[in-house]
């Protein structure tokens, strides 16, 4: 097993790990809350190289387009303001994580966590050239970030570890991360992660 050397360059991108998404939330992700403490591993390691950590959340209006009441395909989830819009309770995010806000606006959804957001900036401007994506779900959200973050041009690190699909048809995670890898992500250990000590160049 090989180590993963942080340095600079790398970030963290904690994906939807709101309320709703866990077991018991209006969408609930079966196994959700199981990521929760190997992203909270992650986190500790990123942030005591100083690195920065981005968390994406769904912040739906009432109305949101992705709600069945307006033909979408999911029930009410994430509305802005709302308990299930929190990120989970025992989710370990630092004080000065970024918070991401998407499919904000009734019209438009967005799967990804760069979809109509600053995030590919943001990256930038901290001179982020390699990402770990972990959270829910595998089979869309995870999914469209992945796929996004290889378009930008970034090394993209995947934990499967670390997130849980949806699953809608059986086997949708698992070709959900066919997909990311056959699209040039690589998938890690956690065990990867901390094996040496970590150092920034």
């Amino acid at each position: 097993m090989s180590a993963i050397h942080l340095d600079k360059s790398d970030a963290l991108l904690v994906i939807d790990m709101q309320a709703d998404f866990l077991p018991g939330g209006a969408l609930g992700v079966a196994g959700g809350h199981e990521v929760v403490a190997p992203i909270n591993h992650l986190i500790e390691l990123y942030r005591a190289q100083g690195l920065p950590v981005f968390a994406s959340r769904d912040w739906h209006p009432q109305d949101h387009c992705s709600f069945q009441a307006q033909g979408g395909p999911w029930p009410p989830h994430c509305v802005a303001g709302t308990p299930g819009a929190e990120f989970a309770a025992e989710l370990a995010l630092p004080d000065d994580a970024v918070v991401i806000s998407k499919a904000d606006t009734a019209p438009v959804d967005a799967y990804s966590a760069f979809g109509a957001t600053d995030l590919a900036a943001q990256l930038r401007a901290r001179g982020v050239e390699r990402v770990t994506v972990v959270g829910l779900a595998t089979d869309y959200c995870v999914l469209n970030t992945v796929s996004d973050a290889l378009e930008e041009g970034l090394t993209t690190l995947v934990v499967p570890e670390a997130m849980r699909a949806v699953d809608v048809h059986p086997g949708d995670g698992r070709r959900a991360l066919d997909r990311m890898v056959a699209r040039g992500a690589v998938p890690v250990r956690l065990g990867e992660f901390g094996m040496v000590a970590l150092s920034v160049a």
